[in-house]
């Protein structure tokens, strides 16, 4: 069962005000539009004046604009440090998917996969047995994965709704070796950027130094990892000039000077504000300006680090001994965390760089996100590791600044694998197309970009020009059973799937029957 209390949803927005001031400036707002209303019937008629007021009426309705036609995205995040174990049977109760609306974006990060090397290699030639799990649970759901990234025992998953994948574009990931001096990558950060609707959102996935005494030295990895990523986009090189960043992970900060009876007890009558201010990552939120920019719901669940497996109880394991030395039992803490940062408006200065940073800084008023912490917990009831998976789920309010697709495509008449197929695709906008770009036919359920029937390349001989619309046929390469479909055109520069057809139906061929894939059907019986 999860570890869900009532939490207060957190909200995160740089014009966001108490409820009682919002009410009083609304009454201050309707009062001045009266006045305005008995200003415009005295007005004389100089033609001048009225000009003047329609401008600044148009500037009033182009400010309202701002906050209109705004949309809400839900976010689920997953962190769960694993311990190489095996994923459990199923995960739908750590997905959420009875959850009404339903989500539009996954984001799964995990820490400590199984990498040893033959593992890791096999991993690498096909996709490890967490990606599958996850792909066979949320494709029939109607997720695609979007892209992965992994470093050794580190990896990130990115799910859509299908809707969304035209609109997900400038795809990039990397990582940070901070284990063994930076050479070695059982500890450190791989990250994933991308721009939603135009809106730039960075993942940061870690797995910081261990015990508790490294605490600075969790700090200090942090900001190598935020220095070191860099990524080849002209508006977000790094990690923290993104819109929005969610970090999270085994953070691996841990509950300091409080006695094991003390946490135990505390843990157990739900007590857990008690422990609230000798959690290490909220200690150094007071005196590390960084950390000062992310927030975090309140730890209003159990701790999530050690447990015995399969069990809800906190490391009861004899202690080891080593050369002559007693270890310790773990103590329970917060290890396992998720927390966001809103890009703080740009400061605007008389150097060189001000023109830059107005620009920045206009468009962030223009096209705001706010960003809405709806749970904030941890789920007790997975017990293949000694970590519990935390999860948080936001809303992401937000003006889409992109409405159309780069690309549209076309089904032309009744598909069948009897007879060649034929479609059409149109590119509507510049972006960086190639003679490598191809069509993959789509059975819907698909779980990801490589999970085609067939595929077609596009236009082989030139980049296909705005406007022009190309025709392309399939030969002999359709399946031969009854199903639904799309087409999807994937950009190979960009990494993703760019555009989709309707969905449509190919059609049972008389092939299946000659081959007895299916039974004939003679006068309504089954032969």
């Amino acid at each position: 069962m999860s570890d869900t209390f009532d939490v207060p949803r957190v909200r995160s927005d740089s014009t966001s005000t108490m409820a009682s001031q919002s009410t009083s400036a609304r009454l201050m707002l309707r009062q001045r539009l009266a006045q305005l209303l008995t200003c415009l019937e005295d007005l004389s008629s100089d033609d001048e004046a009225n000009e003047e007021v329609s401008r600044t009426l148009d500037d009033a309705f182009h400010l309202c604009g701002r906050y209109t036609n705004r949309e809400a995205f839900r976010l689920h995040i997953v962190t769960w440090n694993v311990s190489t174990a095996e994923p459990p049977a199923d995960v739908r109760t750590l997905l959420q998917l009875d959850l009404h609306p339903a989500t539009d974006l996954y984001v799964i990060g995990l820490q400590e996969v199984n990498a040893t090397p033959v593992r890791y290699i096999s991993d690498l030639l096909a996709e490890d047995s967490w990606s599958h799990l996850l792909m066979d649970t949320l494709a029939p759901m109607g997720y695609i994965k979007v892209t992965s990234v992994r470093m050794q025992g580190l990896l990130m998953i990115l799910f859509a709704k299908q809707v969304h994948l035209p609109f997900i574009r400038d795809i990039q990931s990397t990582y940070t070796r901070t284990g063994l001096f930076g050479y070695w990558g059982n500890k450190g950060g791989v990250s994933v950027r991308f721009s939603f609707y135009g809106h730039m959102l960075c993942f940061l996935n870690c797995h910081l130094a261990a015990h508790m005494n490294y605490a600075l030295q969790r700090m200090d990895e942090f900001e190598y990892i935020l220095d070191m990523q860099d990524f080849d986009m002209h508006n977000t090189p790094n990690v923290l000039d993104h819109k929005v960043v969610f970090w999270f992970g085994d953070l691996n900060f841990r509950i300091a000077d409080h006695g094991m009876h003390f946490l135990r007890s505390s843990i157990n009558n739900g007590r857990f504000n008690l422990l609230w201010d000798k959690d290490q990552l909220t200690m150094m939120k007071k005196k590390e300006p960084i950390l000062q920019e992310f927030e975090e719901g309140p730890l209003r669940f159990k701790p999530t680090y050690k447990f015995d497996r399969f069990s809800e109880t906190y490391d009861t394991r004899a202690p080891k001994t080593w050369f002559g030395f007693t270890g310790k039992k773990r103590k329970p803490a917060w290890t396992d965390r998720i927390l966001w940062r809103i890009k703080p408006k740009a400061i605007e200065t008389e150097d060189e760089n001000s023109s830059t940073t107005s620009t920045s800084s206009a468009d962030d008023d223009e096209y705001p996100v706010k960003v809405m912490q709806d749970m904030y917990t941890c789920d007790v009831s997975y017990g293949v590791s000694d970590h519990k998976p935390v999860i948080g789920t936001f809303n992401l309010e937000m003006r889409k600044k992109l409405e159309s697709p780069l690309v549209t495509l076309t089904v032309d008449g009744h598909w069948s694998a009897d007879e060649d197929a034929t479609f059409t695709y149109t590119i509507l906008e510049n972006f960086e197309s190639s003679t490598w770009d191809w069509i993959g036919l789509y059975k819907i359920g698909f779980k990801s970009a490589s999970d085609y029937s067939t595929f077609a390349w596009v236009k082989d001989d030139e980049v296909a020009a705005n406007g022009e619309v190309v025709t392309v046929q399939i030969k002999n390469e359709l399946p031969l059973l009854a199903g639904d479909y799309v087409l999807g055109y994937y950009s190979t520069n960009m990494q993703t799937l760019i555009a989709f057809s309707r969905t449509f139906q190919i059609l049972e061929s008389k092939r299946a029957v000659m081959e007895g894939q299916v039974p004939e059907n003679i006068n309504g019986h089954e032969k």
